[in-house]
């Protein structure tokens, strides 16, 4: 059992977020916090989460360090004895936000992972995409994490913007390697609708030579990819727990949960969320959507697809590629080493 949660509030708006996040309902705050509190009692109930049974707790955004750590610490009394043993507990943070009392108030909170917003150390990249922070900025933030004592610091990288060059990247990937980090995400710019950059098509420039040279230049580093966005020394057992199509709560307005073949979806409205954060609308999902969201994610990523979750074609399918020498089988599960060729090969096989 996983546990996410939205944090909607953000200290500027990136030109390309299309999450749920505002800069303009601070003021909402406190009562978006204790609206958490109510609707975790409902999922605890809902997802009959017994002592120690949530495996990792994710808090995501939006931007996490927005909010003073005083303000999560009813949720956390209260999420206490349904976490397990060594569990992972990350929050994302944003470097301008992430002062040494937010870091050092989260740690105390039990969080022992911090994943950055930096996606670059480039002055201009980072105007570009109209963010808050310098790269003075993020790497102070990442060395004062690891001086509080975080064990597992990550941050992201965005690639595939207009006027990247293998020089401006090669850049990022020095700066990010010369700080305390044992996991990078690395995600392509999208043009998502309703975003600024949406009238700017132009603003998204991914050519595959270059996201191959990349992932390389990453792994060249030491850093392992497990999924096709994420790479590191040490892989985060959240991020596994999703593409292993394991059960999870989405906590917050915006935010996603999933038990079995059902998914449930908390308003997009803050103001209503609080107002009522018990109105969640219910997906029902057949045996056939989630075998193909399995499919998707398994070959996207270190789990891969296990051989009886295919129908006899599929099976046919998936063992011709092992023949193309498109994926590998090992102990009844097929394996896709080439993450970039994932959609492909998974419509094939569907």
């Amino acid at each position: 059992m996983l546990l996410y949660i939205h944090i909607p509030f953000c200290d500027s708006k990136c030109s390309y977020c299309a999450f749920n996040s505002y800069v303009d309902k601070f003021h909402l705050k406190e009562a978006y916090m204790e609206a958490l509190c109510t609707q975790l009692e409902l999922e605890l109930k809902r997802f009959k989460v017994g002592q120690c049974e949530i495996e990792s707790l994710f808090i995501g955004g939006g931007t996490p360090s927005t909010v003073a750590p005083k303000l999560y610490e009813k949720l956390f009394n209260t999420l206490r004895p349904y976490l397990g043993e060594n569990i992972e507990i990350t929050s994302e943070a944003n470097p301008n936000s992430a002062s040494y009392e937010w870091l050092e108030g989260m740690h105390k909170l039990g969080v022992n992972r911090i994943s950055f917003g930096v996606q670059s150390f480039d002055k201009e990249k980072l105007k570009l995409l109209n963010r808050a922070h310098g790269a003075d900025d993020a790497k102070e933030a990442v060395l004062n994490a690891k001086k509080i004592g975080f064990k597992n610091l990550s941050l992201d990288l965005i690639y595939a913007t207009l006027g990247d060059t293998k020089e401006l990247l090669s850049h990022d990937l020095k700066t990010a390697f010369s700080l305390p980090i044992n996991h990078i995400s690395a995600y392509a710019l999208t043009i998502e609708e309703g975003t600024p950059f949406e009238k700017k098509p132009g603003m998204s420039k991914e050519k595959i030579s270059l996201t191959s040279w990349l992932f390389k230049e990453i792994r060249d580093f030491g850093f392992s990819q497990y999924e096709i966005s994420n790479f590191g020394s040490y892989k985060s057992s959240h991020n596994l727990g999703y593409w292993q199509y394991k059960d999870y709560i989405g906590l917050g307005s915006g935010a996603v949960g999933k038990l079995d073949l059902e998914r449930y979806y908390p308003t997009n409205s803050v103001e209503e969320y609080i107002k009522n954060p018990l109105n969640i609308k219910t997906e029902k999902l057949t045996p056939e959507d989630k075998k193909m969201e399995q499919i998707f994610l398994g070959l996207r990523s270190c789990v891969g697809i296990h051989k009886n979750i295919l129908n006899q074609d599929e099976l046919k399918k998936a063992d011709l590629l092992v023949k193309e020498k498109k994926l590998i089988i090992k102990d009844d599960t097929f394996y896709n080493e080439k993450f970039l060729l994932a959609d492909e090969i998974a419509l094939f096989i569907s």
